[in-house]
Order: C-alpha cells, then structure tokens, then sequence
C-alpha cells in the first residue's frame, strides 16, 4: 500500500472543501471494507484519504410520514438488518444488507459505500431501485436530491459531482409495507460475489423488478413490468415475464458466470420472486 495523506473532517462543508481541493487524488474512507482492500491490492491509489466518520449526523436512521426513512452514511450494513422499521416497512433492504459479507464485514460496510462504488453487483443498489430511492448528497452547492435511477452511470461510475458526498439514502413512505423478495445467486454462498441478484417487490400496487450483475449498472426491468402491469400473476404470465426480462439484459462472461448461465439464472429469480407475490 502506497503512502497517503490522512483527514478527518468534522463537518460536511470541511469533507467538501477536502475534495474540490484534491478532486480525482482524494477518495471518501466510511466504512473502508472497499477502499482499504483495493489500496492493499493495489487496485486503487488514493494521494488523500478523507475520513467522514466524524462528521455529526450521519450515523442516524430517522423515520417520519412525510419523508420515509432516511439512512444516513455512516449507519452499518448490521444496524439495518436489525432496524425495525426497515424490517417492518422496507425488508427486502434489510434482507439484502444480511447479505454483505460476513458478519465482521457488516459491522463496518455501509449501505453508502456499497452503492457510491457504483458496481453492477452491489447488494443492496437492486432493492434501493425497486423501492424508487433517493440517493442525499452535499456539495458546494449545498444538499440535493438524486433519484437512484440517476445515480448509475456506467461500472464504478456516478453522476456526483466535484465536490459533492454521499450523506444518505431515502426510501420514500409507502402506504401500504413493501411485499417482495431479495435473492441472491453466489459461486460459494452470502459472503461471496454475487452471480446475480434480484429484487422482485409490490409497491404501490405495482410490481417492480430490478437486476443486478447483469449490465454496466444495477437496472430496473422496466419492459417486463409493463408487461406486468395490470395482471393477474398466473403461471402463463409468470412464463412470459421471465422470457420478456432476457431482452433487457446484457450480461457479459467473467470469473464468476458466463452470459449463458447468468441468462439462466435471471430467469429463475425472476420466476421465483413472481411466484412468491402471487401466494
């Protein structure tokens, strides 16, 4: 591991200030389940490293009517998949962060980090784009909003701009709890890589479906919804919807899966998790 320069800021504007001052040399250390492995391997070589844990305010999970829940950036993978109000109102989520690595890795990796690494296969970007999320950030500009459909722009690769830091997730207050299933298809079982994964849910009386390890960017299977849209979930339906979700996929052969078998497998999660909202 290269030689770097360390911060820790105490407030947003200081973390901000950090990273227009260094731009592409500085990376934001949170959980460092990512970051630290990549520098150890090599992969990646930060000049500055920009601590954030720090900062007041981000270790909070607050819920109201209005808003939904927010997560802030610095909550763990294992505080979300003990939170009640996730596991009453947003399981899928709370299933999906159950997922991450073992149980040592969840007790530092945030939901956060998983997502600003922008992977095709982050566990947990699948069911924050079936649920419509927002993605919080803070930059010169002060704080906005980005919906998750934005937020993915191509493998490791966001629409943030310079300056800007991830604060937080908001998964918006559905009516009615979120019904659905997270499943992931991994080489060994839920520490390793997933092969690919998928998040089958109902909100709003809609069914979404989104994918991940099967594009440049986690997506949402937006044809095969509307085909969806408005049906009962029959097995003939069902057939159809797992056929129809091949034609907006473009998996690619890798260490872990060929494009034939991750077609395979799309198709099976697909099924599955139709099969599971129609009961």
């Amino acid at each position: 591991m290269k030689s770097f320069e360390y911060f820790k800021p105490r407030t947003l504007e200081e973390a901000s200030a950090l990273l227009i001052k260094y731009g592409d040399k500085a990376s934001i250390l949170n959980g460092g389940t990512d970051l630290i492995v990549r520098m150890h391997d090599g992969v990646s070589h930060p000049e500055v490293v920009i601590d954030i844990k720090g900062i007041a305010g981000l270790k909070k999970m607050e819920f109201n009517e209005n808003e939904g829940l927010t997560i802030g950036a610095c909550v763990t993978m294992n505080d979300m998949a003990q939170d009640a109000v996730l596991l009453e109102k947003y399981r899928i989520l709370a299933e999906a962060s159950h997922t991450v690595g073992s149980c040592q890795v969840r007790n530092r990796a945030t939901l956060v980090g998983n997502i600003t690494n922008a992977s095709p296969l982050a566990d947990t970007a699948t069911p924050l784009l079936a649920l419509d999320a927002f993605v919080k950030v803070f930059g010169p500009g002060g704080e906005r909003e980005i919906s998750i459909h934005e937020f993915f722009v191509w493998v490791r690769k966001t629409c943030l701009q310079a300056g800007e830091i991830v604060i937080g997730v908001r998964l918006p207050n559905y009516e009615e709890n979120v019904l659905g299933t997270y499943q992931k298809h991994a080489r060994k079982d839920e520490v390793d890589l997933s092969t690919v994964c998928a998040s089958v849910v109902k909100a709003d009386g809609t069914v979404r479906i989104a994918l991940g390890s099967v594009a440049p960017t986690p997506i949402r299977a937006k044809k095969t919804e509307e085909f969806l849209a408005g049906k009962a979930l029959t097995e003939e339906i069902i057939n159809q919807a797992s056929e129809i979700v091949l034609s907006e996929i473009s998996p690619i052969d890798d260490i872990r899966a060929s494009k034939q078998y991750r077609q395979d497998i799309v198709k099976i999660l697909v099924k599955r998790g139709l099969i599971e909202l129609s009961k």
